[in-house]
């Protein structure tokens, strides 16, 4: 059966590669488009049209496919999101998850769109118009090739929002280190826990202890598994 399936989500990959390309096409340089399979994690982009997030086949996935694998056969599209890259382009993106036919997520069709000069005339349409709003503050999204950068990328961000050193973290803090970061899907890749162990300069048995305990608070607060 799981030969089947595997069989069954590599015809699902070859032909959507084709889409890809002519989605990217018809929207021109503004747009990419990516193909992920995330029984790879590491290397999950197998087609990739368009420049706009830098991404390459063989790359690893983003903070988004994280996110979308933590969450496993519940995860569903998200659609429309805006974001920034972390070189400042801003981009709006969607990203629909691919199953098989036993309802098991195992990839995703991505496509991003940098409204960027969008966003520029608008603004200045705006102030010609006398509308002095400030723009909204968006999140920036890591994308990378590597998967190793990915993590880092979020733990960094994570840890500028906290005060000290780890040993100056009291226990809550240290929780919701791990909470915050295992909500981001990182923890579902391979190796994660060691490289942020690693950061904070930490055993591994501490880092698994630590997200355990996160992962048993957020629990009881919601009254279920995660």
């Amino acid at each position: 059966m799981a030969d089947e399936l595997n069989t069954e989500r590599d015809t699902i990959l070859a032909a959507l590669a084709p889409v890809v390309e002519g989605i990217a096409a018809t929207f021109g340089p503004v747009c990419d488009v990516v193909l992920h399979d995330y029984r790879t994690p590491d290397k999950s982009v197998v087609a990739v049209a368009g420049s706009v997030t830098g991404r390459r086949a063989g790359g690893a996935m983003s903070e988004i496919g994280m996110r979308v694998l933590a969450r496993g056969d519940e995860a569903s599209d998200e659609l429309n999101y805006v974001t920034r890259t972390r070189n400042g382009t801003l981009v709006k993106s969607s990203t629909m998850v691919l199953r098989d036919s036993s309802g098991a997520v195992f990839g995703a069709l991505c496509v991003n769109v940098d409204v960027s000069a969008v966003t520029q005339v608008h603004g200045l349409l705006g102030a010609l118009a006398g509308l002095g709003a400030a723009p909204a503050e968006l999140p920036t999204t890591t994308f990378g090739n590597d998967i190793d950068s990915v993590v880092d990328a979020l733990f960094d961000a994570h840890r500028s929002k906290q005060r000290g050193s780890w040993a100056e973290l009291d226990r809550a803090e240290r929780l919701e280190l791990f909470g915050g970061l295992d909500t981001r899907g990182v923890f579902a890749v391979r190796g994660a826990v060691e490289q942020v162990a690693a950061r904070l300069g930490i055993s591994r048995a501490s880092a698994y202890h630590y997200l355990a305990q996160a992962r048993a608070t957020h629990d009881t607060a919601t009254g279920g598994p995660a």
